[in-house]
């Protein structure tokens, strides 16, 4: 399935193009097209797994079809913690970015008075956690009344959290007459006895957690200097004459500069990044899955929608800035019971990315020392702010507070 047979107004599809979106995720496939026809919904998703867009866009599609833009609070997507909701207002701009629809996000822990502001100049959708929702309809400054669809994100850490009480109170004052969507991690009958009141007659959607990704594919971790990590990727195929392999990047340049080397190194490479037309990624992508190109670089976002399902290498050359963005990575190996095979190059300047990743998966990587590429270790970091003692327990506060809380066991 391409986004183009879901026969989204074409804003949807000048956002989809312009963020690079080619393919539909699993849970984007099979929630997509259930939400266009107006059932209510319950799906089992985690996130990294493309849920926001799953729920986003049919929202947003029904929304500028009917064009009744900033009138009132069409569609209201609840989260447990500001972080998420911030993300989910991000991606929901993003989406939006050629339409008329605003987004406002509102959340505890900030200045009311600007979010009050937001409000008041027009929100189409309107992102937020329960509790300051709740002071914004006691203060009067944030109506229902005319919702019509009803997201929750997340749900099972919202109940874990506590928030029962609130969403009930909330749920009073939205209209019986509307199309709710939920969106849960989890599905156990403790979830499903608290939500089955929540909606009408559901279809029910899942897929499998991320996490589980992971476990089906051989993590390899090879500490090296950042300026030797092209020549040990260039020896790792060679000499072990793998021929499809994904290398990820964090930027584009990079993308470029990588291969431009491999190729010097003999290896049949290509690169693949949001400066490349269409036209040129597609074709890029034709000569990798035929063979004709034995090395694709890409950078994150030129990389989704890509699968191929004999895939077995994926080398992180740099590691990603977002964590869960390391799944999505090693994701594209390992599929439809083949073997799969992530090799990942850690420079002494990523070791607070490398423990990042280590909290997502809570389990401690430790990167290999491969002969004659053994990093020097006489090296500091060149930003050692984000290696301090200070940045990393700001980092675990931020993870208690944030959408990945659990703290890595020492």
């Amino acid at each position: 399935m391409s986004f183009q047979s879901l026969n989204l107004v074409d804003e949807l599809n000048q956002a989809l193009t312009h963020l690079e979106f080619v393919e539909p995720t699993e849970i984007q496939t099979l929630s997509i097209p259930l939400i266009l026809q107006g059932n209510d919904l319950l799906a089992t998703a985690q996130t990294g797994t493309g849920k926001t867009a799953a729920f986003m866009l049919p929202i947003l599609n029904r929304l500028i079809s009917e064009n009744h833009a900033h009138q009132a609070v069409r569609a209201l997507v609840l989260a447990p913690t500001r972080e998420l909701a911030q993300q989910v207002a991000k991606d929901a701009r993003r989406l939006a970015k050629f339409s008329e629809i605003k987004v406002a996000c509102i959340y505890g822990g900030a200045n009311i008075g600007p979010q009050e502001k937001i409000i008041k100049e027009g929100a189409d959708i309107v992102v937020a956690t329960p509790g300051r929702l709740l002071d914004h309809m006691i203060k009067g400054t944030l109506s229902l009344n005319a919702v019509e669809q009803l997201v929750f994100d997340e749900a099972d850490r919202m109940l874990d959290m506590g928030f029962m009480g609130e969403i009930k109170r909330i749920m009073r004052k939205v209209p019986e007459n509307r199309q709710t969507l939920l969106f849960s991690a989890t599905m156990d009958d403790v979830v499903l006895s608290q939500v089955n009141t929540w909606l009408n007659n559901p279809e029910r959607v899942g897929v499998e957690q991320q996490n589980s990704t992971a476990d089906k594919v051989e993590q390899i971790f090879y500490a090296v200097d950042e300026e030797r990590k092209r020549e040990l990727i260039a020896h790792l195929i060679g000499k072990n004459n793998w021929q499809q392999v994904l290398v990820f990047t964090r930027t584009k340049k990079s993308a470029d500069d990588y291969a431009k080397e491999l190729n010097k190194d003999g290896l049949a490479t290509l690169a693949i990044h949001g400066d490349k037309s269409q036209g040129a990624r597609d074709r890029a992508l034709e000569q990798f899955k035929s063979g004709k190109t034995r090395v694709l670089v890409a950078t994150d976002v030129a990389a989704r929608g890509i699968d191929i399902k004999a895939l077995n290498y994926v080398i992180n050359a740099e590691l990603p800035y977002v964590a869960e963005d390391y799944i999505h990575r090693i994701g594209r190996t390992g599929r439809a019971g083949n073997a799969g095979r992530s090799i990942s190059l850690v420079s002494i300047d990523e070791q607070w990315l490398l423990e990042e990743i280590e909290v997502l998966l809570d389990t401690r990587l430790t990167p290999q020392w491969l002969e004659g590429y053994e990093p020097d270790l006489t090296r500091e970091p060149k930003d050692n702010r984000k290696n301090s003692s200070k940045s990393r327990k700001q980092r675990d506060e931020k993870r208690i507070l944030g959408q990945r809380t659990r703290r890595r066991k020492r």
